[in-house]
């Protein structure tokens, strides 16, 4: 990036510094090995960013879903706008780190409530986990997410991550 001024690095000395990516990405491993690094790098652009075609077959590659379907492309476009705070329509690692705490939180929540293992919950196992979160929700809104997010009655494991993205990014304040 090219500022007012600036006349590029001093000569020779360039390499011994790392720019780091706008949105928190790494252009290398990260310091201590991360475990996470690998999948992301494997699938990130020379910009250490990922897109929501390349989140998707980074998720799907680490096995985050389980036995439960890969996540669709529009779930995975929500979660990487849930925290792109560049607006980049982009996610870098650090934001990836925090998207795979998220998404861990929500599947122990969905494999909890999924008592019959069929690998979906029913309406009043969404309101159930979703009030382990904290979300209290009159009928009308449970209603409306039931309708948005089910099919026949029953939300996929794809769906709930979709929902709990959208009450998270719905509910969450900005930091100033």
């Amino acid at each position: 990036m090219s500022h007012p001024g600036y006349q590029g690095a001093p000569q020779g000395g360039a390499a011994q510094y790392q720019q780091q990516p706008p949105g928190g990405g790494y252009q290398q491993q990260p310091p201590g090995g991360d475990p996470l690094f690998p999948y992301f790098s494997s699938v990130a652009g020379v910009d250490g960013q990922i897109d929501a075609d390349e989140l998707q077959r980074c998720l799907t590659s680490s096995g985050i879903s389980g036995t439960y379907q890969p996540f669709s492309l529009d779930t995975s476009r929500i979660m990487i706008s849930m925290l792109d705070r560049d607006y980049s329509g982009k996610m870098g690692f650090n934001e990836f780190k925090e998207l795979w705490a998220a998404l861990n939180q929500w599947k122990s929540s969905f494999m909890q409530f999924d008592r019959d293992r069929s690998g979906t919950v029913e309406p009043q196992e969404l309101q159930q986990a979703l009030s382990t979160f904290g979300y209290r929700l009159t009928p009308n809104a449970l209603g409306v997410l039931v309708r948005r997010y089910s099919r026949d009655g029953r939300i996929t494991f794809d769906d709930f991550v979709a929902c709990c993205v959208r009450l998270r990014t719905l509910t969450e304040i900005p930091s100033s």
